[in-house]
């Protein structure tokens, strides 16, 4: 009897688009060769989402009187459904499961949708100023704003009805120690949370504990940031153009805290590093910036092992597992 035939290895796509209407651009990371050319949009920073690899969701940034969400399919460049929300949507994210979509707005409201039916379950008021990033660990979901503060929700007291009236407060933290607007933030393993703000530090919190564990001053605003997979490193994209490598300084087994610093940079764009995606084996960093280039590194060198232009081109193939790279193009 013949051995059952190798599995094929999906494809990974880096994904890039931008406010300035270039689209999104997808490469396949492993031959470079652009698979993906969706023509049509203008999403900002942490504005695109991938459905559970089945379709692609992009706030647009506001022109005139219109902010539409525009849904994609991966093998046809234009666009396939458009949603229009009650206001602008800042930052866009979608459960693991695909079975909602979260945007903030600019207002500070926050969205629910059920993605089956493009439903409207829940909107509440979350920050004084827009939202601008939002991040997920399990069932809870982390928000950002312009107004400076990060709050924690519990999705399951949020899509109940009953337990919201019955809730205190909806939120179950709020954490208000980063002095200016937060610009991006992520969640690893152990419910530790890692922001960043236009204040120059990130600091790193505990989702169980409800407390900030550690705060860490960089020498540029830092505007995205992404976690190594393999260890308690993350990656934080500064204005300067540099990528900072910085131990987390955190025993996430015990909440507790140490001494760590910036243990090294990644140094090759010319213009501020808006996104970072990392592989799930942590041997790839993807970085996309303000010079409107999309760099892909090797994380054991530090060396840049392909790069790619954001510009006009074609489509050709679907993926399952992209990278997410949102360039903001001034």
């Amino acid at each position: 009897m013949a051995p059952p035939p190798a599995p094929v290895p999906q494809q990974q796509l880096v994904l890039a688009a931008s406010s300035a209407d270039a689209g999104v651009a997808a490469w396949d990371l492993r031959t470079g060769a652009e698979a993906i050319r969706h023509r049509t949009c203008a999403s900002r920073p942490r504005a695109l989402t991938v459905v559970a690899g089945r379709f692609l969701a992009a706030a647009q940034a506001p022109a005139g009187s219109s902010a539409p969400i525009h849904y994609y399919h991966w093998d046809r460049p234009q666009v396939a459904v458009k949603s229009f929300p009650v206001e602008p949507i800042r930052a866009l994210i979608a459960d693991t499961e695909g079975s909602y979509l979260i945007g903030g707005g600019i207002s500070g409201d926050i969205f629910l949708w059920e993605v089956s039916s493009g439903e409207l379950l829940v909107q509440w008021h979350a920050h004084y100023r827009a939202v601008r990033c939002l991040a997920l660990y399990d069932y809870l979901l982390v928000s950002g704003s312009e107004d400076g503060s990060i709050k924690v929700w519990d999705l399951i007291t949020m899509l109940d009805e009953q337990s919201r009236l019955e809730a205190k407060t909806l939120h179950l933290y709020s954490f208000n120690q980063h002095g200016l607007p937060v610009t991006d933030v992520a969640c690893f393993h152990g419910a530790i949370a890692v922001s960043s703000s236009e204040d120059r530090t990130c600091k790193i919190w505990s989702l169980y504990e409800g407390r900030m564990l550690r705060s860490i001053l960089f020498p540029s605003i830092i505007d995205s940031i992404t976690l190594d997979p393999r260890s308690h490193i993350f990656y934080a994209g500064g204005r300067d153009g540099k990528i900072y490598v910085t131990a987390m300084g955190v025993d996430v087994s015990s909440n507790s805290c140490d001494d760590s610093s910036i243990i090294g940079a990644f140094d090759d764009h010319s213009k501020g590093v808006t996104s970072l995606a990392s592989s799930t084996d942590g041997l790839v960093l993807i970085s996309g910036s303000e010079d409107g280039n999309v760099r892909v590194w090797d994380t054991r060198s530090q060396q840049v092992i392909r790069k790619f232009k954001h510009s006009q081109g074609s489509y050709v193939m679907f993926t399952l597992n992209p990278f997410i790279v949102n360039l903001y193009l001034k």
